[in-house]
């Protein structure tokens, strides 16, 4: 079982454990071990003030390993690993915590095919680097980075979204793009004023002034009713919004209204079906996806299956069952062929153009989509003790699948990247959902709660 690794590689408080100086520069040296002789390493990251000294730490560990490091300096999760494929690199790293406030940090890590690692990968990597800590002096010094990052890299992923939509025009959209001051940042403005200056639409940049600290805080994806409020406010078409890293999105159509990854598969799924590509009639998304979503998916002939919460999980069954779309109800959205991980920005880019070849809007187009209500209660734990061997807490969800029946769906689960347990309902009755959510969560509160 994996200790640093979670579903979205290490992540954590900056400058404690794992993201303090000794064990970054020990997951530098595991790293380079791991990749063989001389191996090419892409940094990249996005823009948390602790996001230098992190790379500069990992770097050193890396070229003490024997590896050569390249930066990209700030730049989107799926840019580093277009780039490491598209140039070969021996493996991709991101600096970012995705969504997460500006306090975390992680390090994602990417092979040389574009593919966030496999588990079994990151355990032995991890498992190095606990040996590697266990012989360490504890006398690892701050270290500074003197690695310039290559513009042209920034320049190379832009022209790959470009290329994706070759005939897209904006003409009649005015839209509000949220970059959640993050890695979006360093590409959404030269990326849309591409369509400005070919006579499209108009895009308003929201969130576009990162300072280190104001990283997701009250934009972005995790806080999609902010774009939505600004759609209205601005009298915009639509509007998107990123997460921190920008790998994943989430929408707004022209009356407020939130458009999540779910509505996204929807709509991208019977466009792919309507031109022959939806490989197989099926789509792949997690146990967090309505069951709305897969009434609308099946009344287009359309098959849903779920994996696990992730987007790395959501991939391995969509390359298992050769799918062509996969995505999270949390904005990650896979298009296989296109893109080796989820990727926001070519995610509102093909929507975009979803929406110019139909000629209709985001609310028309996902009009049918009828979803069961839902709710997600998140519960900071000080611990991750297996559920069902807590004796409160497993009677509550014995007493919620019991209740709900066939009328809705139970799904409780830990994080794989925050101390939380996630308690997920869905029922045809509001009042049984949130009475049962809220009995789960205080039964755990009670148990493993901060």
């Amino acid at each position: 079982m994996k200790k640093l690794f979670g579903t979205d590689g290490i992540r954590g408080v900056a400058g404690q454990f794992p993201l303090d100086p000794i064990t970054i520069h020990a997951v530098g040296l595991a790293l380079a071990h791991h990749l063989g002789d001389s191996p090419r390493v892409l940094i990249g990251q996005d823009t948390r003030e602790s996001s230098d000294w992190i790379a500069a730490a990992l770097t050193a560990g890396l070229v003490a390993g024997g590896a050569t490091v390249d930066s990209a300096g700030v730049i989107p999760t799926p840019a580093v690993a277009f780039l490491a494929r598209a140039h070969k690199f021996s493996a991709g790293v991101v600096i970012s915590a995705s969504h997460n406030p500006w306090v975390d940090n992680g390090i994602k890590l990417f092979g040389p095919d574009g593919y966030k690692l496999p588990d079994a990968t990151e355990l032995a990597i991890e498992s190095e680097i606990f040996r590697r800590l266990a012989s360490s002096t504890n006398n690892q010094q701050p270290a500074t980075s003197n690695l310039q990052p290559n513009e042209a890299d920034r320049a190379e992923y832009i022209r790959s979204l470009l290329a994706a939509v070759p005939n897209l025009s904006l003409d009649g959209q005015r839209i509000v793009v949220d970059c959640a001051n993050g890695a979006a940042c360093a590409i959404a403005p030269q990326l849309f004023a591409e369509f400005n200056t070919n006579g499209g639409g108009e895009v308003l940049l929201t969130h576009a002034s990162p300072n280190g600290r104001n990283i997701n805080e009250s934009c972005g994806a995790l806080y999609p009713r902010t774009v939505a409020a600004e759609v209205v406010q601005q009298h915009a078409t639509m509007g998107i919004t990123f997460d921190g890293d920008a790998d994943r999105a989430m929408f707004a159509d022209a009356q407020g209204n939130v458009v999540n990854g779910d509505a996204v598969l929807l709509l991208a799924a019977r466009d792919l079906a309507a031109r022959g590509l939806l490989t197989n009639s099926t789509v792949v998304a997690t146990t967090m996806s309505n069951m709305g979503l897969e009434a609308a998916l099946r009344r287009s002939g359309i098959k849903m299956l779920r994996a696990a919460v992730g987007d790395k999980y959501v991939l391995e069954q969509m390359l298992a069952t050769g799918a062509a779309l996969g995505g999270e109800q949390s904005g990650h959205i896979l298009f296989t062929g296109r893109s080796t991980t989820g990727d926001g920005l070519l995610t509102a880019l093909l929507l975009l153009d979803i929406l110019h070849r139909s000629g209709k809007t985001l609310a028309q187009l996902t009009a049918d989509l009828k979803t069961f209500p839902q709710i997600i209660v998140n519960v900071r734990v000080r611990e991750k003790r297996p559920l069902d061997q807590i004796p409160t807490v497993a009677a509550a969800i014995a007493a919620a699948e019991l209740a709900l029946a066939d009328s809705g769906r139970v799904i409780i689960r830990y994080s794989g990247t925050e101390a939380l347990a996630r308690v997920m309902i869905e029922a045809e009755s509001e009042a049984l959902m949130h009475l049962h959510a809220n009995a789960i969560a205080g039964a755990i509160r009670a148990e493993l709660g901060v």
